[in-house]
């Protein structure tokens, strides 16, 4: 059965969303830091990249507002809302979460056909969409990623080359889209792992 448009809609908004948060942070440095003077010990500093989510980071979690969900989201993320969508942010990275409210039940197919032409319609710089069926706690969840440019940011006018995916969960008919965006070549294997691990259906 086809998915519903307005859920393509609404994912893709909830990307434009996180383009925003992302387009807001500074550059890296140019400058190395200073060499230490002759005889200092030589420190060791953890030294991670614009989008890098530490491996300490706590989680907490995040239930719908109509009890149909949960996930869980890293702890201190600043969270935004628009009826039943939700995006939790902290500078270059964002995790939008998309219910779609009518019947919805995904498929690879549908996502090649349709879904990655309209986001590549509507994303800036799409680049390498790809669709995958992959397994989490909550069952099948397809998969699709890609990279674009995020909005260019109000203060600094430039924008943030993507790493984008969206997990699309789907039971009895209902579904919802979980969509996680950090700057391209960012470490958020573990931490993304843990977010669509967490996603679990209530009711």
């Amino acid at each position: 059965m086809p998915v519903i448009r307005p859920l393509l809609l609404a994912v893709v908004g909830g990307v434009a969303v996180v383009a925003v948060a992302a387009g807001c942070a500074g550059g890296n440095p140019s400058a190395g830091p200073a060499a230490p003077s002759a005889g200092a010990a030589a420190s060791v500093t953890e030294s991670n990249p614009p989008g890098d989510i530490p491996d300490n980071q706590a989680f907490v979690t995040f239930t719908a507002a109509d009890g149909s969900y949960s996930l869980k989201h890293p702890e201190g993320w600043a969270r935004t809302g628009s009826g039943t969508t939700v995006t939790f942010s902290d500078k270059y990275n964002s995790i939008t979460v998309v219910p779609h409210d009518g019947f919805y039940q995904p498929t690879e197919a549908y996502a090649r056909t349709v879904e990655i032409p309209e986001i590549a319609s509507r994303a800036m710089g799409f680049a390498d969409g790809t669709v995958t069926t992959v397994q989490r706690p909550a069952g099948s969840v397809i998969q699709v990623t890609y990279q674009a440019d995020s909005a260019p940011s109000p203060v600094t006018g430039k924008s943030v080359r993507q790493d984008v995916s969206r997990y699309e969960y789907a039971r009895n008919g209902r579904g919802v889209a979980v969509t996680l965006a950090a700057p391209a070549g960012s470490d958020t294997v573990d931490p993304w792992r843990t977010v669509t691990d967490s996603f679990t259906w209530l009711r």
